[in-house]
């Protein structure tokens, strides 16, 4: 029997809500409304206290708006599923209030989703994909290779030390003076650059080769390089287009090799990559490329992989159903685990 979840996303500058039809198969999108808050424009990244304001304003607007598109009302909702963290705290408790408010006035089950885990989940919304598979996640405010043994149970490879990769973007975007966010500026300035007229390091690759914590990832240094060149340049606006591709193919090719290497690992027929960078066109073919001849790779469309209400409810569905629910007491967390997330287990998995 299916049930209609309502999903609730307020983690950082997206203020969005998704129905979802959920049953034993593949769940099915019934609606789906994101409102980016454009006024972080000005200021070249989110601000915490405004992005609050904005979701305040506008959340019980776009439920709405949700609902409509959806052809159906409260009454007829089955569950409601919010994400409980990780993210900006203050953003995280306007989703977190109305949810809870609204589950409670219902008598509905409510649950408190990673934003993390819903990532995990955004590609069954349009593919076929069970585990066991490997999860490459890489957004403004993550980098981190994850196995999926089966949903719930998860092993973590290795994240960033530093800045992540999404992070790097858009501060190497605000140093060209691109704007924000960094992300599809800089991927389409790289289109029109140079490559290998500015080569930058890549960070970690002689770990991933000597087998010192071969997964982490670090791109502090990465951006540290991008400004010293743009130091001494005489004339950035000639060198701009170049210096974006060579910053990107520094990116991508750390991302990359360390994704193929873990796949190698661990026998790995499947990768998926989510998160907001999993936009990047130039990152998918390249990895699509890399591991042609040993693993399908697997990503959203990009409003799926872009922060957004469906994953969550899709991530919350697959909870409810296992009879998980969250107490009234559920309160955001910006450091919120994932939960079933272990320590990258000694043997690797059996290849499938």
């Amino acid at each position: 029997m299916s049930a209609l979840i309502l999903g609730i996303e307020t983690s950082c500058d997206e203020t969005s809500a998704a129905v979802l039809r959920s049953d034993r198969s593949r769940p099915t999108l019934d609606s789906l409304v994101i409102l980016s808050q454009d006024v972080h424009r000005v200021f070249g990244g989110v601000v915490p206290e405004l992005a609050s304001r904005e979701h305040l304003k506008t959340l019980g607007v776009v439920v709405e708006q949700t609902l409509q598109e959806a052809g159906v009302d409260l009454r007829q909702l089955g569950g409601v599923a919010v994400t409980a963290g990780p993210g900006l705290v203050g953003a995280l408790l306007v989703g977190v209030m109305y949810g809870k408010t609204l589950a409670y006035s219902l008598d509905l089950p409510l649950i408190g989703v990673n934003h993390l885990e819903g990532h995990i989940f955004a590609p069954t919304l349009e593919h076929d994909v069970v585990p066991p598979f490997l999860c490459l996640l890489v957004s403004g405010g993550h980098t981190m290779l994850i196995e999926v043994r089966h949903w719930g149970e998860y092993y973590m490879l290795g994240e960033t030390r530093d800045d992540a990769a999404g992070e790097a973007f858009d501060k190497v975007a605000k140093l060209l003076g691109l704007g924000y966010p960094g992300g599809p500026v800089i991927e389409r300035l790289a289109a029109e650059g140079e490559s290998g007229r500015y080569v930058f390091p890549r960070p970690m690759l002689r770990a991933l080769a000597a087998d010192r914590d071969p997964y982490a990832f670090s791109f502090s240094g990465l951006k540290t390089a991008v400004v010293r060149t743009v130091r001494g340049l005489d004339n950035l606006d000639a060198a701009r287009a170049d210096i974006a591709r060579g910053f990107q193919d520094a990116v991508i090719e750390v991302l990359v090799e360390k994704t193929a290497r873990a796949a190698d690992t661990l026998g790995s027929h499947t990768v998926v990559v989510g998160g907001g960078v999993a936009c990047n066109r130039a990152l998918i073919d390249a990895m699509t490329q890399r591991l042609a001849d040993r693993a399908t790779v697997v990503t959203a469309s990009p409003r799926l992989n872009t922060d957004n209400a469906a994953m969550i409810a899709a991530a919350g569905a697959w909870r409810l159903e296992r009879g998980e629910r969250s107490p009234w007491s559920l309160a955001p967390r910006d450091d919120l685990p994932i939960p079933g997330l272990h320590p990258s287990p000694p043997v690797p998995a059996t290849a499938s």
